[in-house]
């Protein structure tokens, strides 16, 4: 029973099934960080490309935008595998590439979001840019229309007085010695014939005022439809641009005569004009969006933390032998510690006693090579490198059969001590 207990203390038990899951879910989370990287990588890429493409052909736009992409996951992974007193010109030039592929991806797809973000405030100001614009034309139209009849009207009124006053012989005009006679005289009706050719020509100025606002209870029921905050139909807004031409037309024709300025109609937009998408621009710069720029760089943010994630997964496994070839050389260094990052350390240097021995090292030399191009090792510097966290498993799964293996080897007289 004895042996029974120290087997399954010596196999592990349920901590060694349970590092078993954690190592599992461990990988599986980095296996899954594959595909979110790729994703990402593609959908920063398509927002770059769609932003180049505006300004270059559209396929160099293509083969710039997968060598910006490459250059930012490569870059990063790269990144997370080099140390700053390891080799600070591969360290300046890799962190150099990755700015400047950051900031090339990053102003790219901000063109994108921009787009995005600013289309519905794009449609509003436009509405409200044509509704001002037709606004303003209607009001100098009514303005005017409203003086000219008003001054019709005083000129009409003053006639009629006139009038009466012709008629009972008090008109300034009259001459002294004709003043004071009450009837429809020749002074009479000279006054009276102008006013009724007054009056006749005020209805008649009324009735074409009356065209020009039906016209523009059109034109205005047709602004009041671009309140609805989207992009009106083209025949809605080709009814709106027809009524304020229509407007214009009759109101130059038929009441010009009368007025010394005519209201200036703005230049409408078109409707290709009005409703065609935002073009990217580096006027775009000018109207600043926060929301836009952090989107942007928000998605290669993600794609360098997870690609340099990604580094600490080694590129290939080692196999049985190289395991073992490893634990039996690293065994031969004796200067381990734990460094700031918590990780362990060692120097590969030879130490002085083995300077005096002239210790032959090139085995295990040899061994942190082969872990540094696998990705289990990271060099810090020229003498020190650290274990990167899949090394850990491996060296505790080889201290593991080692301990077991000395288990095995106990007298049989120990188990009934």
């Amino acid at each position: 029973m004895q042996r029974h207990i120290n087997k399954l203390i010596y196999s592990g038990g349920l901590g060694r099934l349970i590092n078993i899951l954690q190592t599992l879910f461990v990988s599986l989370l980095r296996i899954w960080t594959i595909p979110i990287v790729l994703a990402l990588s593609v959908a920063s890429g398509y927002t770059t490309f769609h932003g180049m493409s505006y300004f270059i052909t559209p396929w160099i736009a293509l083969i710039i935008t997968i060598a910006i992409q490459s250059i930012v996951v490569i870059a990063s992974l790269e990144m997370a595998g080099i140390h700053w007193r390891a080799n600070r010109m591969r360290y300046v030039s890799v962190l150099l590439s990755l700015l400047i592929a950051l900031a090339a991806s990053i102003s790219f797809s901000y063109f994108k979001f921009y787009q995005i973000s600013q289309s519905d405030q794009l449609t509003i100001d436009r509405i409200n840019l044509a509704k001002d614009q037709v606004d303003g034309y209607l009001l100098a139209v009514r303005q005017q229309k409203a003086e000219l009849l008003s001054r019709y009207k005083q000129d009409v009124d003053q006639l009629g007085l006139e009038v009466q006053q012709a008629y009972f012989g008090t008109h300034p005009s009259i001459a002294p010695q004709f003043r004071n006679q009450v009837g429809a005289g020749p002074f009479y009706r000279q006054f009276n014939q102008r006013y009724q050719a007054m009056q006749e020509e005020l209805g008649v100025l009324i009735d074409k005022t009356a065209v020009i606002d039906q016209l523009i209870a059109d034109a205005q029921s047709h602004v009041n439809h671009l309140d609805q905050g989207v992009v009106p139909p083209e025949s809605e807004y080709r009814a709106l641009i027809d009524s304020v031409q229509k407007i214009q037309y009759h109101f130059d024709h038929d009441l010009g005569p009368y007025v010394e300025h005519l209201p200036e109609l703005p230049r409408l937009m078109t409707y290709a004009e009005f409703a065609q998408d935002i073009k990217p621009s580096f006027a775009m710069w000018q109207g600043f969006s926060p929301f836009a720029f952090i989107t942007a760089a928000m998605v290669d943010f993600f794609t360098v933390l997870l690609s340099y994630r990604l580094e600490f997964s080694a590129p290939g496994p080692l196999t049985e032998r190289e395991q073992t070839l490893v634990f039996e050389s690293l065994k031969q260094f004796t200067q381990f510690r734990i460094n700031q990052n918590d990780a362990l350390e060692l120097v590969i240097e030879k130490t002085e006693l083995e300077r005096a021995r002239r210790y032959l090292d090139w085995p295990r030399m040899f061994a942190v090579g082969l872990l540094l191009s696998r990705g289990f090792l990271r060099k810090i510097d020229g003498k020190t490198v650290e274990f990167a966290p899949n090394l850990y498993p491996l060296i505790a799964e080889k201290m593991m059969d080692r301990l077991q293996v000395l288990a095995n080897k106990k007298p049989e007289g120990d188990d009934h001590g």
